[in-house]
């Protein structure tokens, strides 16, 4: 990839109704150098569009690399400055050379049937898994990680003993804002952000809709145009598209004002048995079951039954 656009291609390309990666290659030098990764995420909180988690890694020897592009908070850069900075990332020569990424893009349907299935998966969960899956996909890849920073799911402390633990031998620091503390992270940040901002600009609706994202908004709750399209493209019977995150409690209670009433029928638990209810199995057992005569004809012909796979 060498462009904003080529990264929409690549996007387009994948499957938006589960969740995929997309990375640059592993610079040479991350193969030889010990390296430091950074690891954050974009588009936890919206209603709509994916969750990205993006990995950024370079050698501890070439920090000032991070610091001439600019990376920093960020939450305080515009739209505008990080997509020039992953730009920057692409195309630059000192950059490619020594910086390399990965995302993945997880996809609103996989969150919310995660998060709705019988062996229910937290979001929380869902996203120490993506940061883990994507750590060990760069160390795989050939690069040599010698220390990981982490903006912290849940309790910093019991995250970082459990990349610890992952990954041992690694200098594992997990925090709270971690994106404004470490370089590394903040081009994480940064790989994550521009990748779910470019994800939505491309959203390619599978049930036939033609919208583009000036008409959805941010995804985020408040979003005048969020509200507006949470409000408006919900379907009677199949509720909403798969760009809407239903497990949300604003998609949720939209659906139970505005969608058919659904009944489901009770499942038992798997193993327990109703009271005086027998096993289908009984039907079909020989107990109790009288010997019938053998027919005329095979015993005149001293004919018997075997198997012939036996």
């Amino acid at each position: 990839m060498n462009s904003l656009q080529s990264l929409e291609e690549n996007i387009k390309a994948n499957n938006n109704f589960t969740k995929f990666i997309i990375n640059s290659e592993v610079p040479d030098i991350c193969k030889s150098e010990a390296c430091m990764l950074g690891v954050d995420e974009a588009g936890r909180g919206p209603v709509l569009g994916p969750m990205v988690y993006g990995v950024a890694y370079c050698p501890l020897s070439q920090k000032e690399v991070l610091q001439s592009l600019g990376c920093a908070d960020s939450k305080a850069l515009t739209e505008e400055k990080r997509d020039d900075i992953l730009l920057r990332m692409l195309t630059e020569e000192k950059a490619c050379n020594n910086v390399g990424w990965i995302a993945e893009v997880i996809s609103p349907n996989y969150i919310s049937n995660s998060m709705y299935r019988r062996a229910k998966h937290s979001l929380n969960e869902v996203s120490m898994n993506s940061a883990i899956s994507l750590i060990k996909k760069v160390i795989e890849e050939g690069a040599n990680i010698a220390e990981v920073y982490v903006d912290t799911v849940g309790p910093p402390e019991k995250y970082q003993a459990k990349l610890s633990d992952i990954f041992p031998g690694i200098k594992i620091t997990v925090a709270k804002k971690a994106d404004s503390i470490y370089p590394i992270v903040s081009a994480a940040s940064i790989v994550a952000k521009v990748t779910r901002d470019h994800a939505l600009k491309v959203w390619q609706f599978q049930e036939g809709l033609q919208m583009d994202h000036t008409q959805f908004g941010s995804g985020y709750p408040g979003d005048p145009l969020t509200k507006k399209f949470i409000r408006e493209q919900i379907d009677h019977v199949f509720g909403y598209p798969s760009l809407v995150r239903f497990s949300w409690s604003t998609a949720e209670l939209m659906l139970q004002e505005k969608a058919a009433k659904c009944t489901f029928e009770e499942v038992d638990d798997e193993g327990k048995k109703k009271p005086n209810t027998k096993s289908i199995s009984t039907f079909f057992s020989p107990k109790n079951e009288k010997k019938r005569k053998r027919h005329k004809f095979f015993e005149e012909r001293h004919l018997t039954v075997d198997n012939a796979f036996e």
